[in-house]
């Protein structure tokens, strides 16, 4: 038996992609530090006043529809 199957739509598509946020945040730091020569490249690139913005909205709207994806997925579809 599916253990997604007893579970709320909303709190699937909230658990698959908080955390899909978390580890591509987080994956995508560690890469431009290295990518753009240290912490403060990686600042300018990501979190400056201009930037900071962008990044966190696709970061968000990925991580949204990753999140239902997912849920509709293992909820609907997977047996």
């Amino acid at each position: 038996m599916n253990p997604y199957k007893n579970q709320s739509f909303l709190k699937l598509t909230v658990r698959f992609a908080s955390i899909f946020f978390v580890v591509v945040t987080i994956l995508k730091v560690f890469i431009s530090i290295f990518k753009n020569g240290g912490i403060s490249g990686m600042i300018s690139e990501y979190f400056s006043a201009e930037t900071w913005m962008p990044f966190l909205t696709i970061q968000v709207v990925m991580s949204l529809i990753y999140g239902l994806i997912m849920a509709g997925y293992y909820k609907f579809i997977k047996k």
